[in-house]
């Protein structure tokens, strides 16, 4: 993952030049005030002095832990174009925290189910678990320790939660449109329960009997008919797979 995308600000050339880089003595001073307020009884943020190697910003969460040297950190963050101020450095520091891997047992309680990649290929896709925090979906990767039993229980839950998730759906001629507000990938959700995808589409105004559906992560699903659906992917520049909605819920989990 590149420092832009960890911190979601703009990269490019001119923005570059321009940016002020980020100091690593403001990102201490940024970080002390802020990482206090960040914390929960489960989420422990400190900046750990080690003598001759500097700072380092250590996140623990049940089993998860993760460090990273506080020079790096400024590193990254003046790549990714992070303005030099106490603001920008706080808005990126709170970016960085809350991207930190999801914990099992925040997947037990939280995991919605949705479909991604399956290889870096990006021509197949399986059904994972996601955990949401604020407009971001941040995915599962179950620890060492989890159990056979409880990998089932989590994707069991995350099923079911994704049945709750509040999607729109819009017909444009012979498409439907499935589409999360504020976290693309939960537009995917909908098709834990294609059949009821089916009705609502039906009830919106397009009979679609053989609907096939184009699935590109991150991106509305579309519903159309074989021959749309192919056509439609054929014509896009992003990579995507398209599949009877009978196959979706044979996908694997990833």
């Amino acid at each position: 993952m590149t420092a832009s995308s960890i911190f979601g600000t703009s990269s490019g050339l001119l923005h570059r030049f321009r940016a002020v880089p980020v100091d690593v003595s403001d990102l201490h001073d940024v970080a002390s005030e802020l990482l206090p307020r960040l914390a929960t009884p489960r989420l422990h943020l400190a900046l750990v002095r080690r003598p001759g190697a500097g700072t380092v910003l250590r996140v623990e969460e049940d089993e998860r832990s993760q460090q990273v040297p506080l020079v790096d950190l400024a590193d990254d963050m003046s790549r990714a174009g992070v303005p030099g101020t106490a603001t920008g450095i706080a808005t990126a520091l709170r970016t960085w925290v809350a991207r930190r891997p999801v914990t099992d047992d925040a997947a037990a309680r939280r995991g919605i189910a949705v479909l991604d990649w399956a290889d870096d290929t990006e021509t197949e896709v399986g059904w994972t678990v996601v955990v949401v925090r604020g407009d971001l979906a941040l995915p599962w990767a179950p620890s060492p320790a989890a159990r056979t039993v409880e990998l089932h229980r989590t994707r069991s839950a995350a099923t079911g939660r994704a049945h709750d998730v509040s999607l729109d759906v819009r017909v444009e001629g012979p498409l439907a449109l499935w589409s999360h507000r504020t976290v693309p990938v939960l537009a995917t959700s909908a098709l834990v329960a294609p059949e009821l995808m089916l009705h609502r589409i039906v009830t919106a105004g397009l009979t679609t009997p053989d609907m096939h559906v184009v699935v590109t992560p991150q991106r509305p699903v579309v519903c159309a008919a074989p021959g749309v659906a192919r056509r439609l992917a054929g014509q896009a520049s992003e990579a995507s797979v398209t599949m009877a909605w009978r196959e979706v819920v044979d996908l694997p989990w990833l």
